[in-house]
């Protein structure tokens, strides 16, 4: 049974409100946990992440990873750590996109 008749629980709804979200919901929604002493000492499970701040990669090819973020792009629900990166076929380096959810605050 359903709580809250204003809430639907169509999850073609769901996924057309999350990816059409503007960008003050999209910061809400680009969360990630924090540590357990981070956790203890605020009271708070989780904060959006934001520019400068330093993370720890907790899921991936790239687990255990720490690093600062250094762009927050909301378009795609994703961030980029200063030390991740790949190589492109010509050579250069770019930035790989993480999910806020899948990093700690270190």
């Amino acid at each position: 049974m359903k709580f809250n008749p204003a809430v639907s629980r169509d999850s073609g709804k769901n996924r057309k409100q999350h990816f059409n979200a503007p960008s003050h919901e999209r910061r809400r929604i680009m969360s990630a946990p924090l540590t357990k002493e981070l956790r203890a000492k605020h009271g708070i499970r989780s904060i959006p992440i934001r520019v400068d701040d330093e993370v720890i990669v907790m899921r991936g090819r790239h687990r255990g990873n720490t690093g600062r973020v250094i762009r927050c792009y909301r378009k795609k629900f994703v961030i980029h750590v200063d030390k991740i990166t790949r190589e492109k076929g010509n050579g250069s380096t770019v930035h790989i996109g993480i999910h806020p959810s899948k990093v700690r605050f270190g």
